[in-house]
């Protein structure tokens, strides 16, 4: 369901492809000079002095990845470009350019993906990269999105999902399970408007969930913080899936195992209230609820005091020997093997 605010409908065929893309890229700037041929011609040209460049690309399809009855496209190009921007910064690299491609049906007007383009222009601002191509072209089944993204860093700066080392501290930034209850909190939303058209939603109590559903933002100031610390994580990954997917993902790639502390896993009061409301359990929708989009990293012992007094991290465990496996120790104190429940799209 596109709602459509604006009684002005430019069919997308008044322009053609070529036109369109004109369109809605008019306004963008170039600002990285490792940039030097963005849009207009066959291929964009990019120079990275020597630096190792990292790329990223995500497909997101309507009624996969999101719903249009309660995602604005503004939003929509906002996250779009925020999700891959994570991939980026979970290898400890800067993030410098974007391309986006988009398949649309003729149910959508011009006037829509300007919306779209003018969230994508606000991401681009927000984390200063440049968008330098993509591609538009029809489909018949709604809206599909591609977004590519690239990054720079010095080869001794990446850093990788494995590396972590038995004893290194777990650390996460930010807070988790919000993105999760912001989508329950939209879709029961949804279920009520389909009964009452016009009922509307007070959705001011819980505006700090959904907008993490919404307006996610990726932790580019990580990356920076890292640097101003002089801490290189061990090995670190972005929170798109769920703590506990991710978790085993370092632990495999890392050949590790871990002792995942339930007490210390950061919840926001809305995520504890929201919790009990649904009557959901928070541990539950931190371990698997996904699209949090923060970053989760090992460190070395060592540099424990260079984080400790930052109000952006929290250390949630320790790596261990991977003969011991990775484990939940919850406020009991008991032990429960940790198992990957995190979405997957491939699942009915």
């Amino acid at each position: 369901m596109l709602e459509d605010k604006s009684p002005q409908r430019t069919a997308l065929e008044n322009l053609g492809e070529f036109g369109l893309i004109k369109h809605l890229t008019q306004h963008f700037e170039l600002n990285h000079e490792s940039t030097i041929l963005g849009i207009g011609d066959d291929a964009a040209v990019l120079d990275f002095k020597g630096k190792k460049t990292v790329v990223s690309t995500d497909l997101l399809i309507e009624g996969v990845h999101f719903d249009l009855s309660y995602m604005p496209l503004k939003h929509l190009g906002y996250k779009s470009v925020m999700v891959n921007l994570s991939d980026i910064y979970a290898m400890n690299a800067q993030a410098t350019q974007i391309t986006v491609s988009i398949a649309v049906s003729n149910r959508f007007p011009l006037e829509a993906l300007e919306e779209f383009y003018a969230g994508v222009a606000l991401a681009c601002k927000t984390c200063h990269v440049d968008l330098i191509g993509g591609d538009t072209t029809s489909s018949t089944k709604g809206m599909l999105i591609s977004v590519t993204a690239i990054g720079i860093a010095e080869e001794n700066e990446i850093v990788l999902r494995k590396g972590a080392k038995p004893n290194d501290l777990l650390v996460v930034t930010g807070d988790l399970g919000g993105a999760y209850l912001g989508l329950q909190i939209l879709e029961r939303e949804k279920e009520v408007f389909k009964v009452n058209p016009n009922s509307q939603p007070d959705l001011e109590p819980y505006s700090y969930i959904v907008e993490r559903q919404l307006k996610p933002e990726a932790r580019k100031d990580m990356v920076e913080l890292f640097e101003k610390l002089g801490v290189k994580p061990t090995s670190m990954i972005d929170i798109s899936d769920g703590l506990s997917s991710e978790i085993l993902h370092l632990c495999n790639e890392s050949e590790v195992g871990c002792n995942l502390f339930e007490d210390k896993i950061p919840l926001d009061p809305t995520v504890i209230s929201t919790a009990e409301e649904f009557k959901m359990d928070s541990t539950t929708i931190a371990l698997s609820g996904g699209e949090d989009y923060e970053l989760l990293f090992t460190i070395d012992q060592e540099d424990y005091p260079k984080i400790k007094a930052n109000p952006n991290l929290t250390v949630i465990g320790h790596m261990t020997d991977k003969k011991e496996g990775a484990h939940l120790i919850t406020r009991a104190e008991t032990k429960i093997a940790l198992t990957a429940q995190g979405w997957n799209s491939f699942e009915g």
